[in-house]
């Protein structure tokens, strides 16, 4: 067990040389947890092979799960692909910087460590003023992977990482709750069509507004089986997952509320501490349970900034089974879907 540092930083206006000692820890192969505007990154330097595998040993992640390189500008994109496709060069015109994450030819500087033995690395440029302010410090480019432990919600909050990550990492810089709350989309543009690997804040409509028609990987909406492999080895294990069992209730209002109400009433009789996600709309037609509202329906950006904070929450409770609410997949829905369908590993009661 090592100490971990914690340092507040002021989101919109850090400190002259406050990333410094940060930086020296990332070129020196060291652990970083800093925020972006989805998530919290876990930061090494990635082009160190040593260093990146500290990050799979932080966060016990699978070694066939590749990292994604963050960037402090558009000038470090370059040295570390072979190529920027046309459609690549539109995506990043039009929504660079910020969350989506782009899959390109990875030059050969970049460690098969950060690629999960792929000839492809995953790059994004975010738009958080202190990971690109960090990332430009330490002049090399980042894996950030989420800096939390594998399998779990991912870290919305400096204190979701100290919880997981406390005594494994060098370095947590506090930078306050993320925006948006959900990883980045991720869009292999590596080959003639464009393929979405991950929905996020850039949904499919917006992308396709900008290079036309998409392919979607057939894991981001079904269970991955012996029919359906994804593309993004990653995609093939269980994400986000509170410790409680996670169950999903699909249909109309009325009966989404009687079945999770009953449920409930079934599993506490058994002892059992229940949870309910429930929306603003919602929170008030349930007779037990701890009941914990995850956002508006009208407004799916609460939802997806609550929504590991919420999965944790249930953890911090201890709940031993989780009734979810379900949302439409239009939009931002389609990334909240998900990560929900992955927490609960598509377990669901349809009524």
């Amino acid at each position: 067990m090592m100490e971990t540092k914690i340092i507040k930083v002021d989101r919109d206006n850090p400190e002259a040389g406050i990333f410094e000692e940060a930086a020296k820890i990332l070129r020196e192969g060291g652990l970083v947890a800093f925020p972006t505007e989805t998530v919290y990154g876990l930061g090494a330097n990635g082009l160190d092979a040593a260093a990146c595998k500290k990050i799979y040993e932080a966060k016990g992640r699978p070694s066939d799960n590749p990292l994604i390189l963050t960037i402090g500008d558009i000038s470090g994109l370059y040295p570390i692909v072979k190529c920027v496709t046309e459609n690549a060069k539109k995506i990043i015109d039009a929504f660079w910087p910020g969350p989506i994450t782009l899959v390109l030819p990875k030059a050969d500087c970049v460690p098969l460590e950060v690629t999960g033995g792929l000839d492809t690395v995953a790059v994004r440029f975010p738009s958080n003023i202190i990971a690109r302010e960090l990332i430009k410090e330490a002049g090399i480019p980042v894996a950030a992977p989420s800096a939390n432990s594998s399998g779990k919600p991912s870290p919305t909050r400096a204190s979701h990482v100290e919880f997981d990550l406390s005594g494994k990492i060098d370095m947590i810089i506090d930078g306050g709750p993320a925006d948006w709350g959900l990883e980045s989309t991720i869009l292999d543009v590596s080959g003639d069509k464009p393929v979405l690997l991950r929905p996020g804040a850039v949904t499919k409509e917006m992308i396709e507004e900008v290079v036309g028609e998409i392919d979607v990987d057939p894991a981001v909406y079904s269970k991955p089986s012996a029919d359906i492999v994804p593309k993004a080895p990653g995609m093939k294990y269980k994400h986000y997952s509170p410790a409680a069992k996670v169950i999903l209730v699909s249909g109309s209002r009325e009966n989404v509320i009687k079945t999770i109400n009953e449920k409930t009433a079934e599993d506490e009789a058994k002892g059992l501490k229940v949870g309910i996600m429930a929306t603003t709309q919602t929170k008030d037609s349930y007779v037990s349970g701890s009941v914990l509202v995850v956002g508006d329906r009208e407004k799916p950006e609460t939802i997806g900034a609550n929504l590991f904070k919420i999965l944790r929450k249930f953890d911090f409770i201890g709940t031993d089974v989780v009734y979810s609410e379900v949302f439409d997949e239009d939009g931002e829905g389609a990334a909240i879907m998900n990560r929900l369908n992955k927490a609960a590993g598509f377990n669901y009661i349809r009524c």
